[in-house]
C-alpha cells in the first residue's frame, strides 16, 4: 500500500489484513479488512488512529510516512480515538523509535494506554469539544462517542475541511486497493460491495452498541462533515451521506421492523428435518419474500448475523436432540441474542425421535437473552415428515411470509431497502429462488 491524499494536508495510510485473518480472532475475512491511518500536517503533524501489531504490519505504516518525507520524529502529536489493538498495537514499534511525543485520547482511552502497553507519560486526556490547534489553518475538534464500539470512544473532526475521522463508526471489511480508496473511485457495483461488508461489519461488530451508534451518529451529523475516513474500509468524500445512511438504517434494524425477508437457519442429522425444508422454502416463495438461507453448523455465524439482522423474519429449522435443541442451532441462537438481534417475527420446526424438548430450550435462550421474538406456532413432526406434514408445513410458511410482508409494509415508506446479503446453505439441493454462495470475487480488483 502507499499513502494518498484525502484533501489538502490529509493523507491516507493503511494496511490490509488478508483472508487468513479472523478479526478479534472470531469473523472471517473473505475479502480481507483495510486497516486505516491519517496524517493531519500543519505547522504541527499529527496521526490520528493506527494498524495492529502484527509482523510486518507497522513497517508498512513506517514505509508510507517515508513516502510522504516525513520522519518519525516529526510526528508530534498521536491521536487514539479507540484503543483496540487492531488501531493501536503499533504503538510499542513507534514508541521504540521515537518517544518524544503526546499521545491524546479520553480519559478512559488512556488507561487503556497504561494497561495495555505500559505507556505512562506525555499521555494527554481531551474532554468532549476540546480542540487542538496544529498551525496553518488546521484544527482537530474531539467528540465523545461512547460505546462504539468500546467505552473509551471519540471521533475527530478536522474543521477546515470538514473532515471527520470516526474510527469503527462508518467502517466497513473489505480490502481497498490503493487506486480504489475512495468513493468517487468506485463504480456503482463496487460501492455496493462495500455496502455489503459495511453491513456485515455492522452486525459482527457494532450491533450489540446500537444505541450508542445511534446517538454517535445524531451527534456528528451537527458537524455536517464533507469527508468521512472511518479506520476500516473505503473514505467517503463524494458522498458521505450513503454510508450515514446505511448506517442509521442498521441503527433502525434494531427498533423493528427490518427488511421484508426472512433468514432460514437450519440443521439436520439425519435428513429428516431437511425432508420439510423446501416445502417450507416453497411457502415462502409463494409471497415473494426474500430468502437468506444458512445451514448450521456449516455456514458461519458471521454471514448469519448479517442476514438475522436485516431481516424482519426468522425461519429455524432444527431437531430435537437429547431431549433439547440441535446444539449448533442454539449456539447459533446464543450469538444471535448476544448480538441483539431483536424484535423479529419467528417460527420454527422440526423431527424428533423418541422425545421432544428442542422448543423448551429455544424458549429458554430467547428469554434469557430478551430477544422479543415473535412466534408463531410451532410444528413438530415424529421421525420423517409426511405429505400432511409438508402440506401443513407449507401452508404455515406461505401465512408466516404473509405476515412478515404485512409487518414491513409501512416501515418500508419512502425508504430504499439496504443491499442484500449473500445466502448459503443449500448447495447442491434444488432451490429455484434462493440467493446462494459467497461473493467469489472482489469487484474492486476487477475495475
Amino acid at each position: 500500500m502507499t499513502a494518498t491524499l484525502v484533501t489538502d494536508g490529509i493523507y491516507r495510510l493503511s494496511a490490509i489484513g488478508g483472508s487468513e485473518i479472523l478479526f478479534e480472532s472470531m469473523w472471517p475475512l473473505p475479502h480481507g479488512v483495510a486497516m486505516n491511518s491519517y496524517i493531519v500536517k500543519g505547522e504541527e503533524i499529527a496521526i490520528i488512529d493506527g494498524v495492529c501489531g502484527w509482523d510486518g504490519v507497522p513497517e508498512t505504516l513506517f514505509a508510507q510516512l517515508d513516502e510522504l518525507n516525513i520522519d518519525l520524529k516529526d510526528i508530534r502529536y498521536v491521536i487514539l480515538n479507540h484503543l483496540e489493538p487492531d488501531h493501536t498495537g503499533w504503538l510499542e514499534p513507534f514508541s521504540r523509535l521515537h518517544d518524544d511525543f503526546q499521545l491524546i485520547a479520553s480519559p478512559k482511552g488512556l488507561e487503556l494506554v497504561r494497561s495495555f502497553y505500559g505507556i505512562d507519560k506525555n499521555l494527554t486526556a481531551v474532554a468532549d469539544g476540546q480542540r487542538l490547534d496544529l498551525g496553518k489553518g488546521r484544527e482537530l475538534l474531539f467528540k465523545d462517542i461512547p460505546n462504539v464500539h468500546w467505552p473509551e470512544t471519540i471521533a475527530t473532526f478536522e474543521t477546515g475541511s470538514r473532515t471527520l475521522f470516526p474510527c469503527d463508526l462508518y467502517g466497513s471489511f473489505g480490502s481497498v486497493e490503493r487506486e480504489a480508496a475512495y468513493d468517487d473511485q468506485l463504480q456503482e457495483r463496487q460501492l455496493i460491495f462495500f455496502e455489503e461488508e459495511a453491513s456485515r461489519y455492522y452486525s459482527n461488530i457494532l450491533a450489540t452498541f446500537s444505541s450508542s451508534v445511534g446517538r454517535a451518529i445524531d451527534k456528528l451529523a451537527a458537524l455536517e462533515p464533507r469527508i468521512i475516513a472511518p479506520a476500516h474500509g473505503i473514505v467517503w468524500r463524494e458522498n458521505p451521506d450513503r454510508i450515514v445512511q446505511l448506517y442509521r438504517r442498521h441503527v433502525g434494524y434494531a427498533l423493528g421492523p427490518a427488511e421484508p425477508e426472512i433468514t432460514v437457519i437450519w440443521g439436520s442429522m439425519y435428513g429428516m428435518t431437511e425432508r420439510a425444508l423446501q416445502a417450507v422454502l416453497e411457502g415462502i416463495r409463494s409471497q415473494n419474500v426474500p430468502i437468506h438461507a444458512f445451514r448450521v453448523p456449516q455456514d458461519h455465524i458471521s454471514h448469519i448475523l448479517a442476514a438475522a439482522w436485516r431481516s424482519s423474519g426468522i425461519v429455524l429449522a432444527a431437531p430435537t436432540y437429547e431431549y433439547r435443541l440441535f446444539p449448533p442451532m442454539a449456539a447459533a441462537l446464543d450469538e444471535l441474542g448476544r448480538k441483539k438481534v431483536v424484535r423479529k417475527k419467528a417460527f420454527r420446526f422440526g423431527s424428533y425421535g423418541w422425545s421432544g424438548g428442542a422448543q423448551k430450550e429455544l424458549e429458554d435462550i430467547t428469554e434469557r437473552s430478551r430477544m422479543k421474538w415473535d412466534f408463531s406456532e410451532p410444528y413438530e413432526f415424529a421421525g420423517a415428515p409426511g405429505e400432511r406434514d409438508l402440506e401443513q408445513l407449507r401452508e404455515r410458511a406461505k401465512a408466516f411470509a404473509a405476515e412478515v410482508k404485512s409487518t414491513c409494509a409501512g416501515s418500508m415508506d419512502g425508504r430504499a431497502p439496504a443491499p442484500s446479503v449473500q445466502s448459503s446453505g443449500l448447495r447442491n439441493r434444488k432451490k429455484p429462488s434462493v440467493a446462494v454462495g459467497h461473493a467469489a470475487t472482489h469487484p474492486t480488483l476487477k475495475r
